[in-house]
Order: structure tokens, then C-alpha cells, then sequence
């Protein structure tokens, strides 16, 4: 394990119970123990996926929210005593790994619960609305703090919650703490004062707009979630420790509105003035961890952040609220190890939480810890298969109901949530198999059919693994993408997959000079290793060729220029012919990186990859060298520019 990761496999406490490193895997809907959207039961697959994430050396490990009023038939989730019973057993087994187990238990959706064509059709029909109920009352099950619209759908808008209906919740979270407890649990989660869901409906101004106990002053918003952990303190005993999901900021303008990073807006939800308070008063109230990040469903993109959101998008107000309350703090949202280690190094953080990592890879972690993080299957953040019912606009879900049940699928990890469907059988009757196309479905076929036991064999035109998904991973943002690429082309060398058969254009001479300067099984993967090393999506030998029939440079005369990528906004003062001086941050095979000042991804522009053939630019500069260059070309479109330079002498 790199040293600077070690922070991370420190212990730290929660209340009294402790935490044997700092990664955390929180919640996601479809890893329930308990069942998600369907009759309550012990959770079989649930328990498979929580026990691998505990042997794969998470610390403390929180399943999918557990509601404890279950959307579909009704029930509460404290009168099956039965699942509890077979939770208990499964306990000891949990606990060999050594992780600690914290069990969430959500209020509920409110007007985020998330509405198909077919409630639509339910709710506005008065038959159906009665008939339907019994399996899904959908006038319960969206109720919220005051009457407002639905977060996805115009046509089925939720009513105010009553008292009487809130202490039903409150009875059930702490009857349902304590059943947990008995079964061995560590402790239990709230959720939620995150993501607008229903407790954080209550919290928020633009949502509640009640007159009773429950609405109006800071205290009356909060006291729904307040009286929640006091009742489960007193079913459990107070050293029964009680995490709350909380999001810092709200991050939202207003029904269906969010803000995006950087955005100048004014603050309709929870803002940090509030949170400071708001913080200390939950602390107050019993609760003994802060399992943070920010938005609400109105900016879902923060709490389940995209590939366009930033990398660790949550952790500054997290770091910041730390600061007013004296229980310990997690954050989640993007996070990378060197962030979360830095954070937890400083005192800024105590926990890092990590999910969809888990579903892409559940030994992810434990290749961390091996150092073997070539070989961790990266989490593209599409939300395909664990969060496929998101959009920005309120629409209704487009997933069909019975799909719902499987939201912890995964788009890069068939087999996720899925065993009985999607698993590697190995064959008695190998045979060998011609794949045309080596794109990602290409090689994902090839590397099942060869853990199978058959002999694929891959054509591609172009002379580069990857097809259609190089030109998709190629925006400067989506460099998770790019990762996904990456491990594929390692996996079918790791495999000895076939993939000489491809139409390159027969220049043989060419081909070992190739092969020479980037020594591989094949002739694709040199080319793949090529373009890797030159920082570019695709690379194909017939590129290569034109390139060499071009009269070759000396660099020492005229250096390659160098493409950079960044902010549109950092670019504006600069111009063509403008000559400036920088730094050599890196040297490669095909030039140097210069670092002038603004921020980059530092591509390379591919019109000189004839000077590979001529003279290695290690023997032109050094890093740390001051250079001067001179722009000859800038390259706006709609997100990005697009930086060419070149070296002067």
C-alpha cells in the first residue's frame, strides 16, 4: 500500500463502538438486508454483497436504507420478527471479518419518492387509488412535511404528513433500533437529513411550511429527526451508537432546481449559516456520527455525482461543519484516497465513504491494499445500472416497477446483484471464437469467454482496442472512462486474448519498429501502449504511416507542440503568436509538458509523432528546465479550448 494511504487504516471511534479503518460503504438502495421494494425478508443476495465488501476490508459498512414503512404491502419493519431471527445467525459470520455493521433505517421518500407512468395512472384513478392500496398507498407513501409538488412528476403531489402518522414513524425507528441491537447490529443510521428526503423535508424552508410544533423555527424543523434518535437512545441505551445521513449544503434554488458547482445562486434549501447550527443541535440531540454530503433530489447530482461533477464535489463543507460539532464525520461523493487519507491525516475528516466502487469492483479496496490498483475494474459514474432512474427534469421514472428491484446492478460488473443470472460457467466443449469489433462489448466478450475456457479471437479494423468507446471517452472529464478502457486492454494481455488478426495495411518494416519501441504479446497492444503513452484516445497504424512520409524535424530546431485543456475562462488573455515561458513538468517520447500557469490535461497533439524516429526529446530538455514557447493555434468549442504551442530556441 502507497504511504501516503496509511492514514487511512487508522482506528477511530463512534460513541464507544470502534472502527477498525477509516472506509466506509455507504448506503445504496438494492443492498438492503431486509429486502428493497418487495416483502420484507432476510436478504440473501443483500447479505452476499455486505459480507464481500466486509472481507474486502471496509471498516464500517452501512446496507441500503432500510424503510420502516415499506412502500410495497405496508408493512413495518418492526413486526417481522422472523428476518431479524435469521439476521442474528448470519451476525457472527459478519463479524469474522472484523467491520462493524450500522443497519439504516430511512422515514421514507416524501415527495422524493420516485413515480412511473404507472402510479400516475394508480393515484388519479379513484378504482385503482382503492384497489392498489393494500400494495402501494401511494398517498402515504409520498406524504411530506406540507403539501408540494412531487420531484418527478406533476400528477401525483404529496399531502401533509400528521402528527399521529410521525409518531408511528418515531415508534417504528426506535422498535426497529432495538430488534437490530438484539440481533448483534453495531448501531443504526437515520436517514434521512440528506438529499430531501422525507426527515430533510421537514428541515427544509421551501418544502415545510407548517404552523404546528414541527414547522417554522430551526427547532420545530429539525425536531421530527430529534425525537427519532431520543426514542431509539431510549430502546437501546445510550452507548448505542446512531449515526444521521446528513447533507451539509442543500445546494438547491428551489422545486426542481439545483445549483451547479461554482454557481452564484441563492440558497432555497439548507444553507451553511443554518448547518452550523443545525449540526450542533442534532449532536445535541443524541446523535453520535454526521454521515455527510450535500444537495437534495432537487440537485441529485451532488449526492450521486456524475462524471461531470468534480472529484471530491462534497468534501469542503464536510471539512468545514467538522468544526461545530464534536462527534466524528464522514464524507461521501467522488472521494479519492489521496483527499480522504490527506483529510484524515489533518484531523479534517474521520471517514471516507465510498459505494459504487464496491459494485464495480468489491475488491477494490483490498487491491489498494495490495498494490495492485492497475487491476481495480473502475466505477464510470453513469448511473446505468445503480441509479437509472435520475433526470434533471420532473419527469416520471422511466424504469419499468419490477426493475426497481435491482438498483444495485452494475453497468460494468454483469455479474453485481445478479449471481443467478450473470456468472462464468466454465465450458466442457472449448471452442475458438472470431469477435469482429473490439470495442468494449468486444472485449468484455472476450474476456468472459476466455475465463469460460474458450479461444477468443478479436478483428479490429483499426488497428486499437477500444472502437466507439475511445471517442466517448475522450472529453477531458471523463477520465473514469478512459480508466474503463485502460483496464480492458490490460485484461485481454492479462488473458493472452488474440488480437493480431486486424487489417493494418502490411507495412512490415513499420510494424517491428512498432513492436520494438513498445514491446507487447501483439502488435494491437503495441500500437494500444503507443497510444497511451502519447495521450490519445485512438491510434492506428495507418495514422503512423502518413506520419512518417512527412520530411522529418529535429526537435532541437522546431519542438512538437503540445495541446492543452481547461476552463474556457482561463484562456481568454491568451492569443496566437503570443510567446511565453514555462516549466518542463514531464518529458516523453514525443515532447515535453510544459507547464505555463493554467490548468491542464496536458494532450498531445499527434503531427509529430514522426520525431519518436529521430531524436528522444530527453536529449533536448530536462524537467525543470525553463523553456520558452510560442502559441500558434487556439481551438474554442463549447466547454473547452483546445492550446497549441511550440518549443522556440
Amino acid at each position: 500500500m502507497k504511504e501516503r494511504y496509511k492514514p487511512l487504516l487508522t482506528p477511530w471511534k463512534i460513541g464507544k463502538v470502534e472502527i477498525k479503518n477509516r472506509i466506509v460503504l455507504t448506503s445504496m438502495g438494492g443492498t438492503d438486508l431486509f429486502g428493497w421494494m418487495e416483502w420484507n425478508h432476510f436478504d440473501k443476495d443483500g447479505a452476499r454483497f455486505i459480507l464481500e465488501v466486509a472481507k474486502n476490508n471496509a471498516g464500517l459498512v452501512l446496507p441500503g436504507c432500510q424503510p420502516v414503512y415499506n412502500p410495497m404491502y405496508g408493512q413495518w419493519l418492526h413486526k417481522n420478527k422472523k428476518m431479524y431471527d435469521d439476521l442474528a445467525k448470519w451476525m457472527p459470520e459478519f463479524h469474522k471479518t472484523g467491520a462493524k455493521l450500522f443497519v439504516q433505517l430511512t422515514a421514507g421518500f416524501g415527495r422524493s419518492f420516485t413515480v412511473s407512468e404507472m402510479m400516475e395512472k394508480l393515484y388519479n384513478n379513484p378504482v385503482l387509488r382503492v384497489l392498489s392500496k393494500p400494495v402501494m398507498d401511494l398517498d402515504k407513501i409520498t406524504a411530506s412535511a406540507s403539501p408540494s409538488p412531487n420531484r418527478w412528476s406533476d400528477k401525483l403531489p404529496s399531502r401533509e404528513m400528521t402528527k399521529e402518522e410521525i409518531q408511528e414513524f418515531i415508534d417504528s425507528f426506535a422498535k426497529s433500533s432495538k430488534l437490530l441491537k438484539d440481533a448483534g447490529v453495531d448501531g443504526v443510521e437515520v436517514h434521512a437529513v440528506h438529499e430531501g428526503y422525507l426527515l430533510d423535508q421537514f428541515t427544509l424552508h421551501y418544502v415545510n411550511k407548517r404552523t404546528d410544533e414541527y414547522g417554522g423555527s430551526l427547532e420545530n424543523r429539525y425536531r421530527f429527526a430529534a425525537e427519532i434518535v431520543k426514542a431509539i437512545k431510549a430502546a437501546c441505551g445510550p452507548d448505542f451508537p446512531v449515526s444521521l445521513r446528513y447533507s451539509v449544503v442543500s445546494k438547491t434554488k428551489g422545486f426542481r432546481q439545483g445549483a451547479l458547482p461554482g454557481e452564484d445562486y441563492v440558497e432555497a434549501g439548507r444553507d451553511m449559516a443554518e448547518s452550523e447550527i443545525a449540526a450542533k443541535f442534532l449532536q445535541d440531540a443524541g446523535y453520535d456520527m454526521l454521515n455527510c454530503d450535500n444537495g437534495t433530489y432537487d440537485a441529485w447530482y451532488w449526492a450521486h455525482p456524475p462524471v461531470y461533477m468534480p472529484e471530491n464535489c462534497n468534501l469542503a463543507e464536510v471539512e468545514h461543519i467538522k468544526n461545530f460539532v464534536d462527534i466524528p464525520v464522514v464524507c461521501a461523493g467522488r472521494m479519492t484516497l489521496d483527499a480522504a487519507a490527506e483529510a484524515v491525516a489533518a484531523g479534517k475528516l474521520d471517514g471516507a465513504g465510498f459505494a459504487r466502487n464496491f459494485l464495480a469492483d468489491p475488491e477494490w479496496f483490498t487491491k489498494v491494499l495490495e498494490d495492485r490498483e492497475a487491476d481495480i475494474r473502475p466505477c464510470i459514474l453513469c448511473h446505468n445500472g445503480c441509479f437509472n432512474m435520475c433526470h434533471y427534469k420532473g419527469v416520471p421514472n422511466d424504469q419499468d416497477l419490477s426493475d426497481s428491484l435491482h438498483l444495485a446492478r452494475c453497468a460494468v460488473n454483469a455479474e453485481m446483484m445478479q449471481w443467478d443470472k450473470h456468472y462464468i460457467k466454465k465450458t466442457n466443449e472449448p471452442k475458438t471464437v472470431h469477435i469482429v469489433g473490439g470495442g468494449i462489448g468486444g472485449m468484455e466478450a472476450a474476456r468472459v469467454l476466455t475465463l469460460r475456457g474458450h479461444k477468443p479471437i478479436i478483428y479490429e479494423k483499426s488497428g486499437v482496442l477500444g472502437g466507439t468507446f475511445i471517442a466517448a471517452s475522450s472529453e477531458s472529464y471523463k477520465g473514469k472512462l478512459r480508466d474503463l478502457l485502460t483496464w480492458y486492454r490490460r485484461e485481454m494481455e492479462k488473458l493472452g486474448v488474440e488480437a493480431d488478426a486486424i487489417q493494418h495495411g502490411g507495412d512490415k518494416d513499420m510494424e517491428k519498429k512498432i513492436k520494438k519501441a513498445y514491446p507487447a504479446k501483439s502488435l494491437t497492444q503495441s500500437i494500444a501502449a503507443m497510444a497511451g503513452d502519447l495521450g490519445v484516445g485512438a491510434l492506428t497504424l495507418t495514422d503512423i504511416i502518413e506520419e512518417m512520409k512527412k520530411p522529418a524535424r529535429d526537435p532541437r530546431e522546431d519542438a512538437p507542440p503540445v495541446v492543452f485543456r481547461g476552463d474556457v475562462k482561463q484562456f481568454e488573455d491568451l492569443k496566437i503568436d503570443m510567446e511565453m515561458t514555462g516549466t518542463v513538468r514531464n518529458v516523453v517520447d514525443f515532447g515535453a509538458f510544459v507547464d505555463i500557469g493554467v490548468k491542464n490535461d496536458g494532450l498531445v497533439h499527434i503531427s509529430q509523432l514522426s520525431d519518436k524516429f529521430i531524436k528522444h526529446p530527453m536529449d533536448v530538455v530536462s524537467v525543470g528546465d525553463t523553456v520558452k514557447v510560442k502559441i500558434i493555434s487556439i481551438d474554442y468549442d463549447k466547454h473547452r479550448v483546445g492550446l497549441t504551442m511550440k518549443g522556440l530556441n
